[in-house]
Parts: structure tokens; C-alpha cells; sequence
């Protein structure tokens, strides 16, 4: 199968960069599968777990909090808010911080800044996808 250069970039460091079979990855709208060849775009991406496919099987799993990725015929790259491989996220530090997204979206649910309650609700969602992937390792 042809293969693509993905490379994965957090705040802190270049977390990946090789050659790989296919990547998959939680874009807003859903799930998105890239393969060599694949159409050109930039997609934000919502929290949920990047899944890489090397030799017909996935090699590697990782947490991001957010971001974006921009997809081209040759490369993926994708930039993370937050990136965690899967085996080093905590259960309990997943639901502390549902919990502390879940009173600030209490907090700001009556306030008149629709972006406000926006970014709130995206909070809630990016630990509640955490959470899930810290109790499914």
C-alpha cells in the first residue's frame, strides 16, 4: 500500500513524523481516514484519539484535545492543541478535568457571549472524548 509523511505537532515538541499507510482522526464533522493520494484540505479537529495504520494495522493511538490538520496528496500534518499517547492518559485525570469543564459550562451558560458558551461546550467535549479513551486503554 502507498504510504504518505504524517507528522504530528504539539505546543511542546514534534511528537511524529514518518512515513505511514493511513492516518485517522476525530475532524469536527467526524472521523476522517487519509490515504496516500488523498484530496487537499485544512479540518479542525475536535478532542478524540488519532488511530496510525502502518503494515494493514494500527501502530500507533494517541489523545488530542484539539486543532487542526491539513491534509495534501503526500503529507498530513496535523497541528494538536494537546497530544497524549493513548497508554499515558488517566482515567481519574480525565474525569477531574470533565468535571472542571462540565461547572465552567454551568458558569457560563448564562452568558450573553455566544463564543463563550461555545468554547465551553468544545471543553466538555474534548474531556468527555478523553475520558473515553483513558477508560477504553
Amino acid at each position: 500500500m502507498a504510504s504518505f509523511q504524517l507528522e504530528l505537532v504539539s505546543p511542546e515538541k514534534l511528537l511524529l513524523s514518518r512515513a505511514v499507510e493511513m492516518v485517522v482522526f476525530p475532524a469536527a464533522e467526524g472521523e476522517m481516514g487519509v490515504l496516500a493520494g488523498h484530496a487537499p484540505m485544512i479540518v479542525s479537529l475536535r478532542g478524540g484519539v488519532i488511530s496510525v495504520r502502518e503494515g494493514g494495522q494500527v501502530t500507533e493511538q494517541l489523545f488530542v484535545a484539539g486543532g487542526f490538520a491539513e491534509v495534501a496528496a503526500d503529507r498530513v500534518t496535523i497541528l494538536a492543541e494537546e497530544a497524549t499517547p493513548l497508554a499515558n492518559l488517566s482515567k481519574s485525570e480525565a474525569q477531574l478535568r470533565l468535571n472542571e469543564a462540565e461547572a465552567a459550562m454551568a458558569a457560563a451558560a448564562n452568558d450573553a457571549s455566544m463564543e463563550k458558551r461555545e468554547a465551553a461546550m468544545a471543553r466538555v467535549q474534548s474531556a468527555r472524548a478523553m475520558l473515553d479513551a483513558a477508560t477504553a486503554a
